[in-house]
């Protein structure tokens, strides 16, 4: 029997919590593997966990996380129906940013969790996450542009957007951020547009 994807993300977040050679581990309270619906379209992915998601084991629970929720809701989205996760599980010290090394020791673990997922759309939020897909470009150029990459054999959407962190600290990146979210339901509804058409199509080689 195949398993689902709620259980292979069980096994992955297992094994990673079994994992002793991951950086971070000492100086951090707990894991934050990730959350939300495994069948979703849209997968969020962060930095790193700050100082409130380290107490709690869950991602964006501070007031990045309070943000992320209200620009969920502008688009008339739920936190419990897309999966929101970061480039790092455990929290760097005094909120310092991931590091390469730490970056790439987390990426297999990462990997999977999207292979598992299948996503339609990555919103990755700071310039971290985004470099995981998009290299050697500056946020501030490259936000809220979709990027249509080759992930797993399949096409993917990339959507980079600013960290709801720093929108928090400049209101131009508040503006943006808001606007950035905008493309989601327009990408949503292209891809559900696309695949109707697809069905069409097979029905009428059928016929």
């Amino acid at each position: 029997m195949n398993s689902t994807k709620k259980d292979q993300l069980l096994k992955l977040r297992a094994k990673m919590a079994a994992d002793k050679t991951l950086p971070l581990r000492k100086t951090a309270t707990c894991m934050v593997f990730g959350e939300g619906n495994p069948e979703t379209k849209v997968f969020f992915l962060g930095e790193g966990p700050g100082y409130w998601e380290d107490q709690k084991g869950r991602p964006f629970v501070g007031n990045a996380g309070i943000l992320l929720d209200k620009l969920l809701h502008s688009i008339e989205l739920e936190r419990k129906e897309v999966f929101i996760s970061n480039v790092v599980c455990f929290r760097p010290p005094e909120n310092r940013d991931p590091e390469d090394a730490e970056i790439a020791a987390f990426k297999p673990y990462i990997d999977e969790m999207i292979s598992v997922i299948d996503p339609k759309i990555i919103v990755t939020l700071g310039r971290f996450s985004m470099g995981k897909f998009i290299p050697g470009v500056k946020i501030s150029s490259v936000h809220g542009k979709v990027h249509r990459i080759q992930l797993n054999g399949k096409e993917i959407v990339v959507l980079p957007m600013y960290h709801p962190a720093a929108a928090l600290r400049r209101n131009d990146v508040m503006l943006q951020i808001k606007e950035d979210f905008l493309k989601i339901p327009e990408l949503l509804n292209e891809i559900k547009e696309n695949k109707e058409k697809t069905t069409q199509t097979e029905q009428l080689e059928i016929i």
